[in-house]
């Protein structure tokens, strides 16, 4: 099934990022002219530029955590890696997205041209063993550099086998894991949403954007819209299912989450069908509640019932008191604390703000990958702009550490080891990690995990000098036995014959 348009492919996806470049919502083009846009808002890549995550990473971190749908790489094996618990997303039914699906293309399918077949009979397969409502079709830079034209393949399956076959052309060489991003909710605009029409839509229907259920932390959330009667139509990606994803347009309103990774998506969903969107944040107590009142007056605003603004105020009220009843045991434990936030987008305000709420001090806050109005938010949060860094290089996050300008480090696992070489205390804020933390529930977890790491007796014993250096005499001592246990008497030294040597005239 050798494709006709290859190259009429290939324009297309320069069309798409192009496309995606100009986003008006995004922060570098606000303030241009339409000419000065058209340029794009990202810088030009570089080779090695999409090392930290390339475009096709960027596309399955923000669509796998779709959990009944079959992903299928188009790629050599390598290209998939191990897609098992990838990123610490949960889902709470099917776990089909878990599984592995490659076309695991050889040299010899390149060379011969088979790719395209070998494509059509995997999603054959998928079809006949998992029966899934959905398969999701994923380019990669070797599959684009040969031209394989995966619309055209996953246009043809669908009609054959009678089941959505969606195209994510978002090959890595196209640029970094945030245009990845961007690229999959395109396709989930062009190709899923709005394709099912809900029987059931409601005036308290919401969709939750850019949340990816890390650690099953919407979990959390979740209870709380159910108690106001408000329905999550669809949460796009965490614990999603294909049918509410493609009855996702039928909502009320919106909330984004992070919008550096998908603000294109509830932009254009707001100009096609009427839905209306703010940014917020599940990270501590003022912002969850805060979220909360912002998604009741925006349901209000599309019809619903105004009562449901005081039933908010009434949750939230209660929800407070029992947070900060459990908070009180910690904040004589950890007022005065110093913290470094390494990490990015919406944590780089919410979860500083959330700590600060504590009497914990932030020391810096990173504003890698953060929007203009995140870094404004920073600045009302910090009111003082020497505490925000756009990176942080090892040497000079490992002085700060090591002087003891910072109690504890929330970041990643890339990082850990520097905190760990400075005998600091870290906190994993970031996808690895086993602990939600959204959420009212998830605040007061938080809090716990660090006072615990704080508070570990091991950073007291590991920051002691060695008994050798902190008396001198030992350390000769030490040094004495060792030259001793160097030198052996004749006598000592054993007679037997070496070892035979073996048939190839080597020592075995």
């Amino acid at each position: 099934m050798q494709s006709t348009s290859k190259a009429g492919a290939s324009r297309s996806l320069d069309a798409r990022i192009q496309d995606v470049f100009e986003e008006p919502a995004c922060e570098m083009n606000r303030g241009k002219d339409a000419n000065v846009r058209k340029k794009g808002c990202s810088k030009p890549l570089t080779p090695g530029a999409a090392a930290g995550g390339c475009a096709f990473d960027g596309a399955k971190i923000v669509l796998q955590p779709i959990t009944d749908v079959a992903h299928l790489i188009h790629a050599p094996l390598a290209c998939e890696g191990n897609s098992w618990d990838n990123r610490g997303t949960a889902s709470s039914g099917p776990m089909l997205w878990r599984t592995s699906f490659t076309t695991d293309l050889t040299e010899l399918d390149v060379v011969m041209g088979h790719a395209e077949r070998k494509l059509f009979k995997a999603i054959r397969e998928i079809k006949e063993t998992y029966a899934p409502p959905a398969i999701f079709v994923y380019s990669t830079c070797v599959t684009a550099l040969i031209g394989d034209d995966i619309e055209a393949v996953c246009k043809r399956a669908a009609e054959k086998f009678g089941l959505p076959v969606v195209p994510i052309n978002a090959p890595g060489f196209s640029g970094s894991k945030n245009l990845g991003n961007k690229l999959a909710g395109e396709a989930l605009l062009d190709h899923v949403i709005g394709t099912v029409e809900p029987d059931d839509a409601g005036p308290y229907d919401i969709n939750i954007l850019g949340e990816f259920n890390l650690s099953g932390e919407f979990w959390l959330v979740k209870p709380l819209l159910d108690r106001l009667g408000i329905r999550v139509r669809a949460c796009i990606p965490g614990d999603a299912r294909y049918r509410d994803i493609a009855s996702a347009h039928r909502a009320r309103a919106a909330m984004m989450v992070c919008s550096t990774a998908l603000i294109n998506l509830a932009r254009k969903m707001e100009e096609l069908w009427d839905i209306p969107f703010f940014e917020g944040s599940f990270y501590g107590i003022t912002d969850t509640s805060q979220s909360l009142r912002q998604i009741a007056e925006l349901l209000v605003r599309k019809g619903a019932d105004p009562e449901i603004l005081e039933r908010t105020e009434a949750l939230i009220a209660e929800q407070e008191a029992i947070a900060w009843k459990k908070l009180a045991a910690y904040r004589s434990r950890l007022q005065g604390k110093r913290v470094l936030l390494n990490t990015g987008g919406v944590k780089a305000w919410s979860i500083a703000h959330a700590l600060m709420e504590i009497g914990v001090e932030i020391v810096g806050t990173s504003t890698k990958k953060s929007t203009a109005e995140d870094k404004e938010r920073i600045k009302e949060i910090l009111k003082e702009d020497h505490r925000m860094f756009e990176s942080m290089g090892s040497r000079e996050m490992y002085d700060i550490l090591a002087e003891h300008k910072a109690d504890i480090m929330l970041s990643g696992g890339r990082t850990q080891y520097v905190a760990l070489k400075a005998k600091t205390p870290w906190l994993d804020i970031n996808q690895e990690r086993h602990h939600p933390y959204a959420g009212y529930e998830g605040m007061v977890e938080l809090v716990r995990q660090i006072d615990l790491a704080i508070h570990n007796p091991i950073w007291s014993e590991v920051r002691e000098p060695a008994p050798w250096d902190a008396q001198p005499a030992m350390k000769e001592e030490l040094q004495s036995t060792q030259s001793e246990s160097e030198t052996f008497p004749a006598s000592q030294i054993s007679s037997a014959p070496p070892p035979a040597a073996s048939a190839g005239g080597e020592e075995s």
